[in-house]
């Protein structure tokens, strides 16, 4: 979805993962180093990003008990101080259709987590608890809306200007 976001806006895509699997081989994930490191590489990216001029960023995030509750508020304070503003659209999907979708090829390429077992067991244990973001008015649930479609909605909702 934020791919067919980028061909409609023309704003690229900064996936947190680029990040996250530069920083696995050095550093613990989950780690202290590691979490320090990955919220500090990615508010960089944002920020220079804005300081260059650039008329907006996509960045994908999944909010999971590893990113200190505060990184959030961080990010929206840095980049209106830069006079840019952040959006927030909230992707949600039924569990089964989230565990169905855990042996997706782009999975792979992105290293993400591929095993439904591992995927309940960290649902389970509160890995994904997360303090709520800030509402946008925008919730779309991915299981019944394709990517192209969402990517419409999301454009429509912002009043984001097409290329």
């Amino acid at each position: 979805m934020a791919r067919e976001l980028e061909k409609l806006t023309g704003y690229p895509v900064f996936h947190n993962h680029l990040v996250v699997d530069m920083l696995e081989p050095v550093f613990e994930p989950g780690g202290a180093a590691f979490v320090e490191m990955r919220e500090s590489i990615w508010l960089q990216v944002m920020a220079r990003a804005a300081r260059a001029g650039r008329p907006g960023l996509i960045f994908t995030f999944a909010p999971e008990r590893t990113v200190r509750p505060g990184f959030v508020g961080q990010v929206v304070s840095e980049m209106e101080a830069l006079r840019g503003k952040v959006l927030f659209v909230k992707l949600t999907c039924p569990d089964d259709v989230l565990e169905q979708r855990l042996g997706d090829e782009f999975r792979y390429k992105w290293n993400k987590l591929r095993s439904v077992g591992l995927y309940r067991h960290l649902r389970e244990s509160g890995a994904f608890e997360f303090p709520p973001l800030p509402d946008s008015g925008l919730t779309i649930d991915t299981s019944v809306s394709t990517p192209p479609q969402s990517a419409q909605r999301i454009a429509a909702h912002f009043g984001l200007p097409a290329i």
